[in-house]
């Protein structure tokens, strides 16, 4: 008997394909509004991501588990827990974020819309 490949056979090292892994965390980033981050940056989970540093490429090293990187970025403060003066001026604010979530962790950004410019 011979064995029939699925037609979706090459999809099964996708875990292991950063191609793949990053265009999974774009399909999953989107933008959300402060107000609804609450309950995870009350429970510790959110970390910032300064607007010099890629989203994608930061939630790929937290889904690589790259603590190299993450520790050189969060030396350079490119990253880090969410601020308690930040949470506010954002909540104050009703601030909308780029957010992805890379569990445990929520990674967001603030990236101005133009029309949040003016």
């Amino acid at each position: 008997m011979t064995a029939i490949t699925p037609p979706d056979a090459h999809l099964i090292d996708d875990e292991h394909n950063p191609e793949l892994i990053k265009a999974k965390i774009i399909s999953e980033t989107a933008r959300i509004n402060w107000l609804e981050l609450q309950k995870f940056y009350a429970a510790g989970s959110v970390i910032s991501v300064e607007p010099t540093l890629d989203l994608v490429e930061a939630a790929f090293a937290f889904s690589c588990d790259d603590k190299a990187l993450v520790a050189d970025w969060l030396a350079g403060g490119l990253l880090g827990r969410t601020t308690e003066q930040q949470a506010q001026l954002w909540f104050n604010n009703k601030t909308e974020l780029w957010a992805v979530v890379i569990s445990p962790w929520v990674l967001v950004q603030h990236k101005p819309l133009a029309n949040e410019l003016n």
